[in-house]
């Protein structure tokens, strides 16, 4: 009966039409977030990143038997020392895979990276990666990147033999844990608040940055403050010296922990400029306070910065599922929202979703179905110099704003072997006609098509549809490395132009690094 359920499951989510394509990057599992229910001490909104996930596999006493080549590739570390005072481990992380597109293209990925980590005593740990990348990629994410000058997630690139890319990026992080109530970190990386795929409030859709975050658990409550600077490369350099512009950010975040069952966050952030035409600015000292409410402080200094609030609900309904959902709010006035006359700034969006492990009491079988949707010109400002965005991709949903999307996923794994599909459907409005409708952040909203009668999907209203599978076969559990094939289909279509793109891929991967893609 079990193995009927899956194979019912597998197939409805991976689709009757389903095309072959290249892999969407690392893939998001649901395995990795299997606690609903939020003890006192835990709290599943703030992902951390401190402790890399890892697969969990059955253990067995003949592992020390074996060779040392046999648990390098399939049980350890490449380096690992484990001492009563430190760690450590090093690993080589491959991403090599070949594919074709039915546009004809030929697509590959040749990634070498590496990964070193550890611990000294038991408060500080660290962290640290380096990718060096040639690519070829589908058609639609070669059009994104030309467009935007970035690899999604990944920052430039260069040309490469023409019609490839060839980029290079890092990671890092330091935590100290001062005592059982405080964590410092110091990392350039990127970070992820809420319990879903996506996330309204702050998501690892772009580049990585440096940022320096306080966390504070008390009891049932968590409190978290981030200071981070931003790139924009759309506004003019200032000089060649100086580079592209910079622009700071100061993230907060509640989250408390009700019950076993409900856990609510409140979340706050500012984005302001390092410098406007009067001059340089820099890291503004009223924001340097960490408990303090920085909306009012924006308030009081009569500045233009950019202040976004929102909400984080969990409710689990059982021991295996889980409600969630997110409230974003970047303007809104009460008497424009009540008339119903679509005013522009009233600018919010939400998230609401559902997500269940075990189903059908399968064990590792999991599924999620989420809704995502944000009003036009949220995120956005009369500059990209504070709007809420980095790397020329936005810091929330990748799609930006103006859109409605509906994704569900589906895992499933057995020994060393996973099955994952994705089904997602959405509906946005582009602009046309050099008329800004509202889904580019990173124009001035004062570039805007209308006062009033703004809602979702206005401009040329497109949709897209799209389907991804993947089968691999896991290698080793400590660096993810694993033989894997994937294939996908992806339709964006309006009245004006249809894009429809079937591609597949092979190839050997490791690391726990996740892209949008699936763009």
């Amino acid at each position: 009966m079990k193995k009927k359920y899956i194979l019912l499951f597998t197939l409805s989510v991976l689709g009757w039409h389903l095309s072959f394509a290249q892999n969407p990057g690392e893939q998001y599992r649901l395995n990795d977030y299997k606690n609903s229910g939020d003890s006192s001490s835990f709290h599943s909104s703030l992902r951390d990143f401190i402790k890399r996930p890892q697969v969990t596999l059955p253990q067995d006493d003949s592992a020390r038997k074996r060779s040392w080549m046999h648990r390098k590739i399939f049980k350890e570390h490449l380096l690992e020392y484990n001492h009563e005072d430190y760690t450590f481990y090093g690993d080589f992380l491959p991403d090599f895979q070949v594919g074709r597109s039915n546009k004809d293209i030929t697509t590959w990925l040749n990634t070498r990276g590496f990964e070193v980590g550890g611990t000294l005593g038991k408060n500080f740990s660290f962290r640290s990666s380096f990718y060096e990348n040639q690519g070829k990629f589908p058609e639609y994410l070669n059009a994104y990147t030309r467009a935007n000058k970035v690899i999604p997630g990944q920052g430039q690139y260069k040309d490469y033999n023409g019609d490839a890319f060839d980029f290079n990026y890092a990671t890092a992080l330091l935590s100290y844990d001062a005592n059982k109530f405080l964590n410092f970190q110091l990392g350039y990386d990127r970070n992820f608040i809420g319990d879903g795929y996506r996330s309204m409030l702050l998501s690892d859709n772009s580049f990585s940055y440096p940022f320096l975050k306080i966390v504070a658990t008390v009891g049932k409550i968590q409190y978290t403050t981030m200071w981070a600077q931003f790139i924009d490369m759309r506004y003019p350099k200032a000089s060649y010296d100086n580079g592209f512009r910079k622009k700071w950010g100061i993230f907060n975040y509640l989250d408390w922990n009700v019950s076993k069952k409900i856990s609510v966050g409140v979340f706050s952030s500012i984005i302001w400029q390092d410098s406007d035409s009067t001059g340089k600015r820099g890291f503004d000292m009223s924001y340097i306070n960490p408990i303090i409410f920085t909306r009012p402080v924006e308030y009081s200094v009569g500045s233009p910065d950019n202040a976004i609030m929102g909400l984080n609900a969990k409710y689990a309904i059982s021991k295996n599922s889980t409600l969630y959902g997110q409230f974003v709010l970047d303007e809104f006035k009460l008497k424009e929202f009540t008339s119903g006359n679509g005013w522009w700034a009233n600018k919010f969006g939400g998230q609401l979703g559902f997500r269940s492990n075990d189903i059908f009491k399968v064990k590792n079988l999991n599924i999620l179905t989420e809704v995502n949707a944000a009003r036009p010109y949220t995120y956005s400002q009369r500059t990209t110099l504070n709007n809420y965005g980095h790397y020329n991709q936005p810091l929330a949903h990748p799609y930006g704003a103006n859109f409605v999307e509906w994704v569900n996923l589906a895992d499933y794994q057995y020994k060393r072997w996973y099955l994952r599909g994705q089904v997602t459907y959405s509906q946005y409005g582009l602009d046309t006609a050099g008329v800004n409708f509202g889904k580019d952040i990173n124009k001035s909203y004062e570039t805007r098509a209308d006062d009033y009668h703004n809602k979702i999907g206005q401009g040329l209203k497109t949709n897209l549809f799209y389907v991804q599978g993947t089968v691999g076969f896991l290698l080793n559990p400590k660096n993810n490395l694993r033989l894997e094939m994937s294939a996908a289909t992806r339709r964006e279509s309006n009245n004006q132009w249809k894009n429809n793109e079937t591609f597949f891929s092979i190839g050997l991967r490791s690391t726990f690094r996740r892209f949008n893609y699936d763009l």
